[in-house]
């Protein structure tokens, strides 16, 4: 699991939260409506960081939960590799196919719940990526979640066309989107080989048009990305983070300003989108 490296998160206040009958440390800051940034793998990278601080000054409380990993952390390829390897064997985490909904989930809708009861407004935001990219829309079970965005979701690892749902959470949340209106943002790079274009054709098929996806070419990708993206993922992946190229009129700079205009739209409706 999660463990503090100190570095990169300034700015952040640092909480442990018992929920669920689990402990979690959660980074937090900011103020306005909820939006829990879940990190990718392998951690709460300083890139993840990054984009928890452009959403905080898009007006929102971020809370970015510790999942795995070392926070405010570039992993080495060498440090990062066993964390991938433990994830994928947790019991917190279903990476394979068949697994049904991955357990953690249950606690990231009771961290929703709180972040709700602490900020107020509409509801809450829930951004996932990689290996918590599902997690957004699984936490749409909890009824404080009204945006969800879904970044380049990665599980099931071992079937491109599946999605990591249990078929009775999959018809909850089909049925939540069609009673309450909901919307899916999904981002993806047409080269991914970790989230393709089946995953993203399975997410229309249980949402229908209530799934909004987003497909970059790859080579707008940051053709740099630190040693864990450029070593082990080896493709173009983390549309928010790694690959995110941070100049202005940039095509994944124009799909950060998206997402926060998604947040933005659900959450603070009552200012300006644009």
């Amino acid at each position: 699991m999660g463990a503090d490296g100190g570095a990169g998160l300034d700015g952040f206040a640092k909480r442990v939260l018992s929920l669920s009958g689990a402990e979690k440390t959660v980074h937090v800051a900011g103020n306005g409506p909820a939006v829990v940034v879940m990190p990718e793998m392998p951690g709460i990278s300083p890139d993840v960081v990054r984009f928890a601080g452009w959403v905080r000054d898009a007006g929102f409380t971020v809370y970015v939960p510790s999942l795995f990993g070392v926070d405010g952390a570039y992993p080495t390829v060498e440090l990062a590799e066993p964390i991938l390897k433990r994830a994928c064997v947790s019991e917190e985490f279903m990476a394979f196919a068949g697994g049904g909904t991955s357990p953690v989930t249950v606690w990231l809708r009771a961290l929703a719940r709180t972040a709700h009861d602490e900020c107020g407004g509409p509801g809450v935001g829930a951004v996932g990526m990689c290996f918590t990219g599902n997690f957004a829309l699984s936490m749409t079970l909890e009824p404080a979640v009204i945006a969800p965005v879904l970044g380049q979701p990665s599980l099931p690892l071992d079937d491109p066309a599946a999605l990591e749902l249990s078929p009775e959470d999959g018809a909850a949340i089909r049925e939540r989107f069609e009673r309450d209106g909901l919307t899916a943002l999904g981002l993806r790079f047409d080269t991914d080989k970790w989230c393709t274009g089946q995953r993203f054709a399975a997410y229309a098929q249980l949402l229908g048009d209530r799934f909004d996806g987003r497909v970059l070419p790859g080579e707008y990708a940051n053709p740099e990305p630190p040693p864990f993206f450029r070593d082990l993922v080896q493709t173009p992946h983390s549309v928010l983070t790694a690959h995110l190229v941070d100049e202005e009129g940039h095509p994944t700079v124009q799909a950060r300003d998206e997402v926060l205009a998604f947040l933005r739209a659900r959450l603070l409706p009552d200012r300006t989108t644009a």
